[in-house]
């Protein structure tokens, strides 16, 4: 049994932060380095809107809801509402968002996500570590993909390898890639493919929901008094979002420990498990930036804000200036989870993206606590996509 403690020659936090900058300019090669210039905590850019990249600021926006929404013109909005309708948490506010949130809330308890994610992972998670345990390099991007996928198949009442359809995921990412800070909305034809995706991914879900039956989950949300609106917007939300994000945050969590050389050490010493998980989340920070539209006339720090506006909350940059990734310093603790917003719209789904990523983190740190160090053989960036993500990450004993 390999227990080591100390940092593999080849790794560094230079190393890692190398190929998570690698990573995010190959999503977005020009907002991304243009957003990390970004000089002082607020500046107003015409035709843009007014980015904010101080953290007490950032909260500021985030708890007045009624002031600084989610939706509304240059918001996700324009993205989700065309393709899912109106009533998903995505793109709602106010007292409408607080009753939908309210019904959704029983499905993302702790310990159900725990147990519906272990379920579902279980015989994919025991393959992995067979094929990693006995030498063979596996594509974490694609193991990532089938993990999410499967999870999010039972979440939403679709059969087991659904969504894992590679034609379905690539259509996602051509649609999702188009999209840019500027221009949120989609073509005529980019929004009649996400309708045609839609309509493939909500048929099961919505006859799980007209039988009622209480073992699907769209059965449940029925008992828990959604529409059926609600509940397929809700559906088509966590299928699209949720499996691309873990998707693309697994992999990058998984480079991270091995380029920083901190996969053996955190093997070695599981309590540091979850600070791992949390400074990946710090230092990747999936979504790019969170958007508001300022609904009335407000002051924020130095500037007057006039209605209309938008705002681009640079989270991503206030979490990476907290260091480099560091398990045992664990810089992410002082943030309270801002990589998941804050406020009414905090995250519904954040726990049950712990749950997946504790999975996974877990059986990876036992095939190296049993067969040993493991290490990337072969790598690509993923060129121009909504959330930045390796394209292929091949690991290997």
């Amino acid at each position: 049994m390999s227990t080591v403690t100390d940092r593999p020659a080849s790794a560094s936090p230079r190393l890692a932060a190398r190929w998570e900058s690698k990573v995010q300019r190959a999503a977005h090669p020009l907002s991304y380095p243009a957003l990390q210039a970004v000089p002082g905590g607020l500046l107003r850019v015409p035709k843009l809107g007014i980015l904010v990249k101080d953290a007490q600021l950032v909260r500021e926006v985030l708890k007045q809801p009624e002031t600084f929404a989610k939706n509304g013109p240059g918001t996700s909005s324009d993205l989700w509402t065309p393709v899912l309708g109106e009533k998903v948490l995505l793109n709602m506010s106010g007292q409408d968002h607080a009753q939908l949130r309210r019904k959704l809330s029983p499905l993302f308890a702790p310990g159900f996500v725990e147990a519906l994610s272990r379920k579902a992972l279980a015989p994919h998670l025991a393959t992995l570590t067979q094929q990693l345990a006995s030498g063979q390099a596996v594509d974490l991007v694609q193991k990532s993909h089938l993990l999410s996928s499967e999870v999010i198949s039972q979440l939403v009442g679709l059969p087991a390898g659904q969504v894992h359809d590679d034609a379905f995921y690539q259509q996602i990412h051509r649609i999702s890639g188009s999209v840019r800070l500027r221009n949120l909305g989609l073509s005529e034809q980019q929004l009649r493919q996400a309708r045609e995706l839609m309509e493939g991914l909500t048929g099961a879900a919505k006859s799980a929901y007209q039988s009622g039956d209480p073992e699907t989950i769209p059965g449940r949300m029925r008992e828990l008094g959604l529409s059926e609106q609600e509940a397929l917007g809700a559906v088509g939300a966590f299928a699209l979002t949720g499996t691309e994000t873990l998707t693309a945050y697994i992999p990058r969590l998984i480079a991270l420990l091995i380029d920083s050389g901190w996969l053996p050490r955190v093997a070695a010493a599981r309590q540091l498990s979850e600070a791992s998980i949390a400074e990946g989340l710090r230092v990747t920070t999936p979504v790019l930036v969170m958007l508001r539209h300022a609904r009335s006339a407000a002051t924020l720090g130095r500037l007057r804000v006039a209605p209309g506006e938008r705002l681009i909350l640079l989270g991503f940059r206030i979490n990476q200036l907290s260091g480099t990734f560091d398990p045992q310093r664990n810089s992410a603790a002082e943030l309270k989870q801002l990589w998941f917003g804050g406020g009414v719209h905090f995250c519904l789904g954040a726990p049950l993206a712990m749950a997946q990523t504790r999975l996974v983190l877990d059986a990876l740190l036992n095939v190296v606590s049993e067969s040993g160090p493991l290490r990337i053989s072969s790598r690509q960036a993923a060129r121009r996509v909504l959330i930045p993500a390796y394209q292929r990450l091949l690991v290997t004993r």
